[in-house]
């Protein structure tokens, strides 16, 4: 119960974090995407500044709710970020939610109880060995560079959802070596500034900051914020169950969960087509889908 009071915390401080990049972000030239030129033009905002402390501390309480519970545990919990970041802007527009964004919200949260009551996943007895770190590694950055070159090469709202999905398989990567850091920490702290996956972290998530960063600024939050949300809990799933051995419930549960999942993906859907009519009562034509 504490790791999801966690996750739950560190999912509402992604959400302030994902408004507030979303500001800044939406502000920066189409032709700076993919260049070291896009964070140069961000960390010259105040509000982007505001969202990294948020996303800080997110990642404190996500590495808190790691430290109690599993992946497959946690990383689910975090898709309740969509439902509080649609709320937060609704709240900081002054706009009324209309029947289909609750309806949405309803569904993914729904969703994401039935999904984890049917799973009921469970911490696993260790963490991977070298040869397991080699193949997780492996695997996913040919993932990522696949979904990079598919955004390269797409424009719109697709460009946006391949940045997404490849961030949230990168904030998942990422969150295996939170794991992995807890359980150094737990045995013994001297250990940790030697340990390879602290710094391995560091790279991962940043890398994966980038990705996010330019999901952001290739279309509507509603396009890159499902496609983030969802991948990051499924990939980390994934992560925990073949690195970690969590385990999840099998056999006729597979049915709930799957339902659990296809009410995520509903209200996702629902809830960006809905969003399109949400912006700033000053918005230009051009700024006015969020």
């Amino acid at each position: 119960m504490i790791a999801v009071v966690l996750a739950v915390f560190a999912a509402a401080s992604n959400a302030v974090a994902s408004v507030l990049q979303r500001l800044a972000a939406r502000r920066v030239p189409e032709r700076v995407a993919m260049r070291l030129g896009l964070i140069w033009a961000l960390l010259r905002s105040p509000v982007w500044f505001g969202g990294i402390g948020a996303l800080i501390l997110g990642f404190a309480f996500q590495a808190a709710a790691l430290s109690q519970g599993g992946l497959a545990l946690v990383q689910p919990v975090l898709i309740s970020e969509l439902p509080f970041t649609m709320i937060l802007v609704s709240r900081v527009f002054g706009i009324r939610l209309g029947g289909r964004s609750w309806l949405a919200i309803g569904l993914l949260t729904g969703g994401l109880a039935l999904l984890l009551f049917a799973a009921s996943p469970r911490p696993g007895d260790g963490g991977p060995d070298v040869l397991g770190w080699v193949m997780a590694t492996a695997g996913t950055l040919a993932t990522v560079c696949a979904l990079v070159l598919v955004a390269r090469v797409t424009v719109g709202a697709g460009r946006a959802v391949a940045f997404g999905v490849a961030a949230g398989v990168g904030f998942a990567f990422t969150a295996t070596f939170i794991k992995q850091a807890t359980m150094v920490l737990e045995e013994d702290v001297s250990v940790l500034p030697v340990t390879w996956q602290v710094y391995a972290m560091v790279v991962a998530g940043l890398c994966s900051l980038f990705l996010l960063q330019n999901a952001l600024q290739s279309g509507t939050l509603v396009a890159a914020q499902p496609a983030l949300t969802l991948s990051d809990p499924v990939a980390s799933i994934v992560y925990g169950t073949t690195m970690f051995g969590e385990e999840i419930r099998t056999g006729v549960w597979i049915l709930p969960e799957l339902t659990g999942i296809a009410l995520m993906v509903c209200g996702s859907c629902l809830l960006a087509q809905s969003a399109w009519f949400i912006g700033t009562p000053q918005a230009t034509p051009v700024d006015t889908p969020y």
